[in-house]
């Protein structure tokens, strides 16, 4: 990377001639030559998908009709599967289906039930409003105290150290934390903070939506317990796309609460007792949403083709040129970075602050790059690998640069 006083346009349009996924942006609906930095909150639509689902109206609902339910009925699983792998799982452990406040409901009643005996449950601070309003819904009702696990600065990851002190009298039942931040893009150390959930007898349950497709996640090698996550973000799968949870294969004796049909293990014998499947399969519970599933297992094959080495590698160039154009240009201007500098420590959004963000994020709008604004003064400028360009994340920083000097 080139000291950030060189760095020019030229070497961003040199950066994205040797980007070993530069193919992959025509393979996007509607990108063309404009700059969407919105990937982080809703990936564009892959040209696959819109095939796939023509695919599906048409030719087995179309025609097929019920019929179709012959390769339906597995798609939570399957497409979990597939997911899981993405995620450092391994089969049997993630299915994809309702919603991530949904999934966040299942699994964290599911980890409550195994402690009886515990008074509280842990929250980091500032976390993402759908997880506090869950785990303050279910502690209400459980009366349950909800602790507040400080983070390392404003908006910073959720550490060992704070997991630690918080969880330190036994009394913590599971700690429900964000592996990537989503107003600054900083990044938790997953096996060390759920190690340290361990070590005083509480459960890790991580939101992964701001990480899945973007930074590497090991489920299964970090001893995760339990996670939920998006797939209309760096997965590609649309709006409304259906979540997935993960519960790792030796918690099978947690039982989510919601005893749907689909999580009976003798799903067709049409019993009047309830007796779960033991395996992913038990997080299932109503009619699989066929057009959605569809959509992520398309979104799925993108990232397989592109390889999850050379995905992290271009994504960590992206945050780099954007870091390092962002640092040289806009913090003399009073701009700050929010987001961690250690590529270790973020995931794959820069998060600048500054008071009048929402003007500047509508300045970026004129020039046709889209990007987005957090209250009250984050501007968030995300780097996905498969779509972004170099030349996209440049003149993002160049457009704020004039705006904030004319």
């Amino acid at each position: 990377m080139p000291a950030p006083a060189a760095l020019t346009r030229a070497d961003a349009e040199a950066l994205d001639r040797a980007n070993p996924l530069a193919s992959l942006r025509s393979r996007f609906v509607g990108l063309g030559a404009s700059a969407y930095l919105m990937g982080n909150s809703l990936g564009p639509l892959p040209a696959a998908t819109e095939a796939r689902l023509a695919r599906f109206v048409r030719d087995e609902w179309g025609r097929e009709r019920v019929d179709g339910w012959s390769r339906w009925l597995d798609l939570p699983t399957r497409v979990g599967d597939r997911l899981g792998a993405l995620l450092g799982a391994g089969a049997g452990q993630v299915v994809v289906g309702d919603s991530t406040s949904v999934q966040l409901y299942k699994l964290l009643v599911a980890a409550l039930d195994a402690r009886p005996d515990a008074g509280a449950v842990a929250l980091a601070d500032g976390e993402f409003p759908t997880d506090r309003y869950v785990v303050a819904g279910v502690a209400a009702a459980r009366g349950l105290a909800v602790r507040t696990v400080a983070t390392d600065g404003p908006d910073g990851p959720v550490t060992p150290a704070a997991v630690e002190a918080t969880c330190a009298d036994g009394a913590v039942a599971v700690v429900v934390a964000s592996l990537v931040r989503f107003r600054t893009g900083a990044r938790a150390d997953l096996a060390a903070v759920t190690a340290a959930a361990h070590r005083h007898g509480a459960l890790a349950l991580w939101d992964v939506s701001h990480a899945a497709g973007s930074v590497p996640v090991a489920l299964d090698a970090a001893e995760v317990d339990l996670a939920v996550g998006c797939t209309y973000k760096y997965l590609n799968a649309g709006p409304g796309a259906p979540a997935f949870a993960y519960r790792a294969q030796r918690h099978a004796a947690l039982h989510q609460p919601i005893h749907g049909w689909f999580g009976q293990a003798d799903q067709f014998a049409m019993g009047d007792d309830y007796a779960p499947h033991d395996d992913a399969r038990q997080l299932v519970v109503g009619t699989p949403p066929v057009a959605g599933l569809l959509a992520v297992d398309e979104g799925l094959a993108l990232h397989e083709e592109a390889g999850a080495d050379r995905t992290n590698a271009v994504g960590r160039s992206l945050m780099a040129l954007v870091t390092t154009a962002a640092q040289a240009a806009l913090v003399p201007l009073g701009v700050a970075v929010a987001t961690p500098l250690d590529a270790e420590r973020r995931g794959q959004h820069l998060a600048l602050r500054h008071p009048d963000a929402a003007g500047l994020v509508a300045g970026l709008a004129a020039d046709g790059i889209v990007a987005d604004h957090r209250a009250p003064d984050v501007i968030r400028l995300a780097a996905a690998p498969l779509h972004t360009r170099f030349v996209d994340l440049w003149d993002a920083v160049e457009s704020l640069r004039r705006q904030l000097t004319s």
